[in-house]
């Protein structure tokens, strides 16, 4: 069993918005016995307790949703307690959270300072751009909102970075989506995520973007980067790309060629092996009834894994394999884990474009920041 991170989803697909991309919203049909899902305190004393007793050297805890900040402050200060309380020595513990920011207070931005919590704050861009695409539940924009979060988060010293998720909102305007949130919101740790969703018949859904949109909108925002903002801004995929050429290790699930680098726990202690996976057939098990090697060894779980290196036989001969590991399941075959993992990447033109055009100059960046380095231990 290698280390593992948690994705917990406290409130499960609960959310105040109505994005029109979520994926995850429908899993509230996972749950009918109940129109509210809030994870107790018993499955998160267990969760905590189990997880930490596990001899990892580092351990980590990612609450996303639907909507984490729905728990309230309380809950996370329980939670900082609770990890005080069964942390096993020198062991270190890493606490993130993803948020629409919407639900955020002075009172919990100051107490996630003092813990150290790192809050990714989904933005997609200009308040145009960003209110299509990540409406309110009664249909208005949710920028504004958005925006008193993050300023709240700001005056309170919270470190945190932007999560921009790439669909028809602002696919078309990749250079003004990035300097909005470099110039305009002042920020410097940012990650953008394509939007590739399609319909039961396989269709492309209108929101979600080619694979030609997607390799347009990465080199524009690319050279727009390297030009100016290459060692001062975080990318986070131009930041992978240049660790993976730097030590051979991916730092994120989509360069690795296992699909176990984390469980998600939906609210009431369900653990599923990935957040694009969340389906009946898919349940290991309940953090509550079952043991961490019981559920890593769970057969489906193994099978999961394993469907990250059945890739399509084009992707041996494919000079980007080290980089793309024939990229994500999700976009191979979409959500179902019974799909042949070996169909190619809808992505793949656009990965091989990306790659063509930056590859060479993050190479180089890289050399220039390994020679840096050896210098400075001269």
């Amino acid at each position: 069993m290698k280390p593992f991170s948690l994705l917990i989803k406290p409130a499960g697909a609960d959310c105040n918005l109505r994005c029109r991309y979520c994926f995850y919203l429908g899993r509230q049909e996972l749950y009918p016995e109940r129109t509210i899902h809030r994870m107790d305190e018993r499955t998160l004393t267990l969760l905590v307790r189990r997880y930490l007793a596990l001899p990892f050297p580092a351990h980590t805890f990612a609450f996303q949703g639907g909507e984490p900040l729905l728990m309230g402050e309380a809950f996370y200060r329980k939670l900082l307690e609770l990890q005080r309380r069964y942390a096993r020595p020198g062991s270190e513990i890493t606490n993130c959270i993803q948020t629409n920011c919407t639900l955020m207070t002075p009172s919990l931005a100051e107490f996630l300072t003092q813990e150290h919590v790192l809050v990714g704050v989904s933005v997609d861009g200009p308040e145009a751009a960003h209110n299509e695409g990540r409406p309110d539940v009664a249909g208005g924009g949710s920028h504004a909102m958005v925006m008193r979060g993050l300023e709240t988060l700001k005056a309170a010293g919270t470190e945190h970075n932007i999560l921009t998720l790439v669909s028809q909102s602002n696919v078309h305007d990749p250079v003004g989506t990035y300097r909005y949130l470099r110039d305009t919101l002042d920020e410097r740790f940012l990650q953008f995520i394509e939007c590739v969703e399609f319909d039961g018949a396989g269709k492309l859904l209108s929101y979600a973007i080619t694979p030609d949109e997607w390799a347009d909108f990465i080199c524009a925002v690319f050279d727009e980067w390297y030009a100016h903002d290459a060692e001062r801004i975080s990318v986070r995929l131009f930041d992978s790309i240049v660790s993976r050429y730097l030590t051979g290790v991916p730092n994120s699930c989509a360069m690795d060629c296992d699909c176990r680098s984390y469980f998600v726990v939906e609210h009431n202690g369900d653990i599923y092996p990935c957040d694009f996976f969340v389906r009946p057939e898919t349940k290991l098990g309940n953090v509550t009834e079952n043991d961490w090697e019981e559920l890593w060894d769970h057969p489906f779980h193994t099978f999961f894994g394993g469907r990250k290196r059945q890739w399509n036989a084009e992707c041996d001969a494919c000079p980007y394999l080290r980089y793309c590991q024939g990229d994500c399941p999700k976009n191979r075959a979409g959500h179902d884990p019974s799909a042949d993992p070996r169909t190619l990447s809808f992505l793949c033109p656009a990965w091989k474009r990306i790659y063509a055009h930056i590859l060479p100059k993050l190479e180089k960046l890289g050399d220039r920041l390994k020679k840096r380095r050896r210098q400075a231990a001269e």
